[in-house]
């Protein structure tokens, strides 16, 4: 069974998209932003926690896209104390835990490519 968008446009948070796809695109898709949500799908996380969980992020990326998950939404920042040192936590919304079978479905498709075309090391 085919499913298809049930629209030409679609209009969220005042932006419009051409359909569903672009919709969830702009919300997870980059480079980062499904890995960062793949990091706290299982429990909540300081910067430096996933920071060190992805090495190949810079902390401005990071920073950036931690910022644009919660305009959206997908996560939500808790800071605890008043002067620094600063305790930052970072953690699902039920919003982001909804997007949970799709990132899982990400990790499953890309063991799948790794072990057929490449390897792990």
């Amino acid at each position: 069974m085919r499913i298809e968008c049930q629209s030409d446009l679609v209009k969220v948070s005042g932006k419009l998209y051409p359909c569903t796809v672009s919709l969830a695109m702009d919300l997870i898709g980059g480079k980062w932003k499904a890995v960062i949500l793949y990091h706290l799908k299982d429990s909540a996380k300081r910067y430096s926690e996933l920071g060190k969980e992805m090495p190949g992020v810079t902390e401005r990326t990071l920073s950036l896209q931690l910022k644009q998950l919660e305009e959206d939404g997908l996560i939500s920042r808790q800071v605890y104390g008043e002067k620094p040192p600063i305790k930052v936590i970072y953690r699902l919304t039920d919003f982001g835990k909804s997007c949970i079978p799709l990132l899982d479905a990400i990790l499953g498709w890309g063991n799948q490519v790794a072990a057929q075309k490449g390897e792990f090391v």
